[in-house]
């Protein structure tokens, strides 16, 4: 595999587990339009390849991901069709996480907003810091968290999803792994590190081509967000961003201000 020359991201392979950091410690991880292009890069390059038998996302500087960029986001998405297509793609990055053949282990701490909260949501496991920040903050923003809401209510269910999205809630680790967010909880970040490694080893017992196939026999009885739904999701995304209530909650958000409806 070619892992050299990424600017958002530090990825290392070592015996069969593919770490990939994310890496805008500056902006808590937040997924830019480059970092999206990265992963996917990435993911690309794993299509196949039963050598690497986990992958472990995790963030640098003690954030797992802070959800979009909403520094650049106005600037970028000022026009419908080029804010449709934007996070259209974040659709596509979120279905590639979820469908690697190889077994996805998200290492959580710090923040995990919006578009970090959903790449949570279609690891296969998942494990939190219990002092870690997740949330769904995109309605507090004047927008809808379109393309994650349907694997947020496909891992915890209609009901707490709306709870959570619906009143812009913060919860920790704590209530993430009470509610099937994320499958275990621990303490410290050095605990983080040796739960991470005791979940490869259980992972490295099980036959590459096993996991693959049950994986996709798994996802394919679950039933997942079709194409036609994420679409959807972003024309939706599209009108709000670009609307009254998304302009001002994003420019407060980069004034550090409350919106007007606040």
């Amino acid at each position: 595999m070619k892992l050299s020359d990424f600017e958002t991201l530090q990825p290392c392979l070592e015996e069969g587990t593919l770490a990939i950091h994310l890496n805008r410690p500056e902006a808590r991880n937040a997924l830019s339009d480059q970092m999206i292009d990265e992963l996917m890069e990435v993911f690309g390059q794993l299509e196949g390849n039963r050598s690497v038998r986990a992958i472990v996302l995790r963030g640098n500087g003690g954030h797992f991901c802070a959800g979009a960029d909403l520094k650049s986001m106005n600037s970028a998405n000022s026009e419908p069709e080029s804010a449709f297509k934007s996070n259209r793609r974040f659709g596509d990055l979120i279905t590639a996480v979820g469908h690697l053949e190889q077994v996805v282990i998200a290492a959580i701490e710090g923040a995990v907003m919006g578009g970090g909260f959903g790449m949570v949501c279609v690891s296969d496991f998942a494990i939190s810091t219990s002092t870690a920040k997740f949330g769904m903050p995109e309605t507090t923003l004047g927008i809808p968290p379109a393309q994650i809401a349907p694997f947020v209510v496909h891992r915890i269910g209609l009901t707490q999803a709306r709870r959570l999205a619906l009143m812009g809630e913060r919860i920790s680790g704590t209530e993430a792994c009470e509610l099937g967010i994320v499958h275990q909880c621990v303490d410290s970040s050095e605990a983080l590190d040796t739960a991470v490694q005791e979940a490869i080893k259980r992972v490295k017992r099980c036959a590459p081509d096993a996991n693959a196939m049950t994986k996709a026999l798994m996802l394919s009885m679950a039933g997942q967000p079709s194409q036609e739904s994420l679409d959807h999701a972003a024309r939706l995304f599209s009108n709000a961003v670009t609307g009254e209530e998304g302009l001002e909650g994003i420019q407060a958000f980069k004034e550090k201000r409350s919106p007007h409806w606040a």
